[in-house]
């Protein structure tokens, strides 16, 4: 096959960047929007399908996608992803109820799910092995520096013109993102028909829905102890196994279990899976500490976690320059170190912790999570051919999604607990209206003093007595402390998944296709 065209190269990963961007920065800057959302469409007690209905469809998306793009190329559903995001995209503008936003919401997520695993396959397949690792780490940068402008994004678009235009402005973008994938990136790869596993991507699609709706409905829609919460899970439980026992069976499975034989690749899932897990606690935590504990006025997320991320957008850079120099094990481990570290000091904070030390350990959190973002997409397509790579990066940023999922599941019910359970100690089962134990006068009408969200808008806080502000204050950050703590458990996890990813490093062995057995480098763009 013959190499990529040099003079079309930049502008196909142009193209790719923009798409990641696209997908990757929806759900931040939707976010930040949410709030004059629901106050014109309504629909208080149902927004939480505006993000749900996006995560669920992009992450069901992602492994049959990413084996699609094996089996069928990869041009083809990439910019069958764009197009289905833009067209989610006009639709959500248009939205008059919530529930219409939550359908469209959906569609956008298809979209988004073929865009993020095949943008980074393409960039697998088409780039030189000696590029490979200083564009793996562009690449990561980008998707980290999404969680930084998102909701920068969304406010302004919010504050300045209305909120439609935080959904139309992805229709432009993607144009141009379509336009340079389309007619720029020439795809030679040959295909054959082969027998799509419809059981396994149904069962899968099942499997994933259950699984979402149910960590983002209990406790906060519906009771954990109702019938439809277990009846979810039971459904999740028996589409997994239907699914597992499919995969076994499938002449081309959804998921290849053979991957999992690949050790540099299971532990390169294991160790997405676990540090993405233990990062979204600090990506959601940190925000209401810094707010809701030491009273900061800036209530916008992405401003908040400025330092953490720019520290990341700094070690995925050096991690994909690395990559070429050194096994990514050795990258892995001293950057997971830190992010343990990090974790661990983050869970030694107090009400009476300043500013600056929280920027300092959110920097240290940053630099020890950023390499994750670039070394894991390389080591987990190390060694693999050219028909395993859509599969093995769809799988690895599924399993990534899957894991933040059920960790802000898991530490919101370790921090709403704990903050429950201090509030219940000092305040009495009432709650409101009760003195604390300095003599607190009672609280002003209409001021929950169990919401912690009550202490994130400075307007709030000010009506708040100092004594009892101060005493929640001290809860609210103990619960958050606590939450903390465990996240050094995922943290830690990671951690040893490092370990034994092996010495392997980005060299000429990357480009051999042990699946057809002959050695030889292959390109799959003309």
């Amino acid at each position: 096959m013959k190499p990529a065209q040099k003079s079309s190269l930049p502008v196909v990963i142009a193209g790719l960047l923009l798409g990641i961007l696209m997908a990757s920065m929806d759900n931040t800057i939707v976010a930040t929007a949410m709030g004059n959302i629901v106050g014109e469409l309504g629909g208080m007690d149902k927004f939480v399908w505006v993000t749900s209905a996006y995560m669920v469809a992009e992450m069901a998306g992602m492994p049959i996608f990413g084996k699609l793009s094996d089996m069928y190329g990869r041009k083809k559903f990439f910019v069958f992803g764009i197009i289905l995001f833009m067209l989610g995209s006009a639709l959500c503008g248009t939205a008059t109820t919530i529930t219409e936003l939550a359908l469209y919401r959906a569609v956008q997520g298809i979209g988004g799910g073929a865009l993020v695993p095949i943008a980074f396959t393409i960039m697998f397949d088409a780039v030189p092995l000696e590029k490979r690792g200083s564009l793996g780490g562009l690449f990561g940068a980008v998707f980290g520096m999404s969680s930084i402008f998102g909701p920068l994004l969304g406010a302004y678009i919010t504050d300045h013109i209305a909120w439609e235009w935080i959904f139309y402005i992805n229709l432009p973008l993607g144009v141009i993102a379509f336009i340079m994938v389309a007619f720029f990136y020439k795809e030679s790869h040959e295909h054959s028909k082969q027998p799509i596993d419809w059981f396994g991507a149904f069962t899968l699609l099942g499997a994933v829905i259950c699984l979402m709706f149910a960590l983002e409905l209990g406790g906060k829609e519906i009771a954990w102890d109702s019938w439809e919460i277990f009846s979810l899970f039971g459904g999740f439980a028996v589409l997994l196994i239907a699914f597992l026992y499919a995969e076994t069976k499938a002449k081309e499975p959804v998921i290849s279990f053979g991957l999992f034989k690949n050790r540099l690749y299971a532990t390169s899932v294991l160790v997405g899976l676990f540090s993405g897990a233990a990062f979204i606690a600090a990506s959601v935590y940190i925000p209401i500490f810094i707010q809701g504990v030491l009273g900061g006025s800036a209530t916008n997320s992405g401003l908040v976690l400025l330092p953490m991320m720019v520290g990341s957008v700094v070690t995925a850079t050096l991690g994909g320059s690395l990559m070429n120099k050194m096994p990514y094990r050795n990258i892995l481990i001293p950057t997971l170190l830190l992010f343990l570290v990090g974790t661990a000091l983050v869970a030694t904070l107090s009400v009476n912790s300043t500013r600056l030390i929280v920027t300092i350990y959110m920097i240290l959190i940053g630099l020890g999570i950023g390499a994750s973002f670039s070394v894991l997409g390389n080591a987990a397509i190390h060694g693999l051919d050219y028909r395993q790579r859509g599969t093995a990066s769809s799988t690895l940023n599924f399993l990534r999604s899957l894991g933040m999922t059920i960790g802000i599941t898991t530490f919101g019910l370790i921090q709403s607990h704990s903050f429950t359970h201090e509030m219940t100690k000092g305040f009495g089962s009432a709650g409101a209206g009760a003195a604390n134990a300095g003599g607190a006068a009672a609280m002003p009408a209409g001021i929950d003093i169990k919401d912690p969200h009550a202490l994130l808008a400075p307007e709030t806080r000010s009506l708040i007595p100092p004594e009892v502000l101060h005493n929640i204050s001290e809860m609210l950050a103990s619960s958050i402390v606590q939450t903390f703590a465990w996240a050094c458990v995922p943290a830690i996890l990671a951690l040893l998944a490092a370990l034994f990813m092996g010495s392997k490093k980005l060299d000429h062995t990357a480009e051999v296709a042990p699946a057809g057995g002959e050695g030889k480098e292959y390109s799959p763009v003309h």
